[in-house]
């Protein structure tokens, strides 16, 4: 049975871990919680340390004073890495969860033994004005303008998210996510997010990296996952069919294979 745990000092990162070996660190979206991976932690535990978090202000970790920086982020995934006393981690995220990995890399490279990139975009300026304008409306108007709460937009706002086909209980899973958000630190972390942009540091990274997401993913379509993929030296790209943006959770079998592949042969990384 996995174990859950605090990690201190304030704000406090609730994570979920089990197994034993190299570190490997699964990071929710913007929109999740540690039981976004539920399909992926045991089977990694089989092979690995595979450890879930919650972001600060997300499940069960604490919410926090004053505007996020990514940068935060990025401190407290060392945090965690300090934690469970290894030198470097294995981080996979999905959506947010990968740009707090780029963010993470950007600031400690040498805590990263590699990158996992599900459904992922370095920069808010690779979007449209439209698109971007739309992505922060869809979250953040329900909550700001409209007087909804997590809940009540949360149907919606999964359903933008997973590809045309999903099974309803998956579809069921992400609307709980979206309805367990707290909403201070939800709309923080939108703000925070369109200010984002780690385009700059992807020539220069220097890990063994995997881009991986939905072939039906409308957020980060294939065409710019692909491009995503090209700027990263010797990165590998992997298309899955039949699923949008929540690949981990909408196709399961077919992204635990293809990730755990790509940490086999780079096991040794981590230390």
């Amino acid at each position: 049975m996995p174990t859950t745990e605090l990690i201190g000092p304030t704000p406090r990162i609730a994570v979920e871990h089990g197994g034993a070996g190299p570190l490997v660190i699964l990071l929710h979206g913007i929109g999740g919680r540690r039981q976004n991976f539920t399909d992926q932690l045991p089977v990694f535990a089989r092979e690995f340390h595979a450890v879930a978090w919650d972001a600060r202000g997300y499940g069960g970790s604490d919410d926090y004073d004053g505007p996020l920086d990514f940068a935060d982020f990025a401190a407290d995934l060392v945090r965690v890495i300090d934690h469970f006393d290894c030198e470097t981690a294995h981080l996979m995220g999905q959506s947010m969860g990968g740009r707090i990995c780029l963010e993470t890399y950007a600031h400690f490279p040498d805590r990263v033994a590699t990158l996992t990139l599900a459904g992922v975009h370095a920069s808010f300026g690779e979007f449209t004005e439209a698109k971007r304008r739309e992505f922060v409306d869809r979250r953040r108007k329900p909550l700001v303008e409209d007087g909804k709460t997590p809940a009540e937009m949360a149907p919606a706002l999964a359903r933008s998210l997973v590809g045309p086909d999903v099974a309803d209980d998956v579809c069921e899973s992400v609307v709980a996510s979206v309805s367990a958000l707290h909403v201070e630190s939800y709309i923080k972390t939108i703000e925070a997010t369109t200010r984002y942009d780690r385009s700059g540091i992807l020539s220069k990274i220097a890990v063994p990296t995997l881009v991986i997401g939905g072939e039906h993913d409308s957020l980060t379509p294939p065409a710019m996952k692909r491009e995503l993929a090209g700027r990263i030296p010797g990165a590998r790209l992997e298309i899955l069919a039949g699923c949008g943006h929540m690949a981990n959770m909408e196709r399961p079998e077919a992204f635990n294979s293809v990730v755990l592949d790509f940490l086999r042969t780079n096991r040794d990384r981590a230390r």
